[in-house]
């Protein structure tokens, strides 16, 4: 069995702990020194559904990288959340209003900086950006769609890792890479029995490994979303609005 990780959700007395997103909020004039780093943690794992905002505006990759580079720098170096509103209790929420403000700001700005003048606060990797870019749905042209889209799809990728990484420090990554089709992906996945073989299971104990990690799945989705919304009791809301996001877009 895979040994749960911290995930910050919950302290051992049951009390909701501090989350990434409510650190930031509390930190306020970054009075906290470790609301930084959780802003941080936070951006990079989702810059790319803000990258695709700014893409779908019609601008250059070039363009759409100096944008999203420089909005990162701004709001990991500014003041923003001095004075925090109840629309920031998403951090999905906040960071697309952000942006549609920073980029009307910038549209009005004359002589813009030079890509690449600004500190690097988050580096962005423009050729992966790009590649993902190219197998975004032609068809998709609602900013705002895609946005929320890629959101979710980046959650579930964030957990995927977190997974991985779980399961590769206990010397299995072989048996997660074999049952993560089980909780998400392909839709008719191999049996118990076939799966079993190659792993040296039985097909009951593949069975239990399968429930095992769906187990862990729910509890590091669950997890990381209260790391992106300001109070506990926003996180079922926020959890069934993004599988709703991607139930749509299967079936779309």
């Amino acid at each position: 069995m895979v040994a749960p990780q911290n995930t910050d959700e919950s302290s051992p007395g049951g009390q909701f702990a501090a989350t990434h997103w409510s650190v930031v909020l509390t930190a306020g004039r970054s009075d906290l020194p470790q609301a930084a780093e959780a802003l941080e943690k936070l951006c990079r794992a989702y810059w790319y559904p803000l990258y695709v905002y700014v893409r779908r505006q019609g601008n250059t990759p070039e363009d759409a990288e100096d944008l999203t580079q420089r909005f990162f720098s701004r709001l990991l170096e500014k003041d923003y959340f001095a004075k925090a509103d109840p629309d920031r209790g998403k951090f999905r929420t906040f960071l697309v209003r952000s942006l549609n403000n920073f980029l009307i700001n910038e549209w009005k700005r004359a002589g813009r900086l030079k890509r690449g003048g600004d500190l690097t606060f988050l580096s962005l990797n423009a050729d992966e950006a790009e590649e993902r870019y190219a197998g975004e749905p032609i068809a998709e042209s609602n900013p705002a769609g895609a946005y929320e889209r890629l959101w979710a799809v980046a959650l579930i990728e964030h957990v995927f890792s977190i997974l991985r990484a779980e399961y590769s420090s206990t010397g299995k990554p072989r048996i997660f890479e074999a049952l993560k089709s089980f909780i998400w992906g392909d839709a008719d996945p191999i049996s118990y029995a076939e799966i079993g073989g190659p792993l040296n299971l039985t097909e009951g104990a593949v069975k239990v490994a399968v429930h095992r990690l769906r187990r862990r799945f729910r509890e590091v989705v669950r997890a990381e979303v209260a790391h992106t919304v300001a109070r506990p009791e926003d996180i079922d809301e926020e959890l069934r609005y993004l599988i709703a996001v991607l139930g749509s877009k299967e079936h779309a």
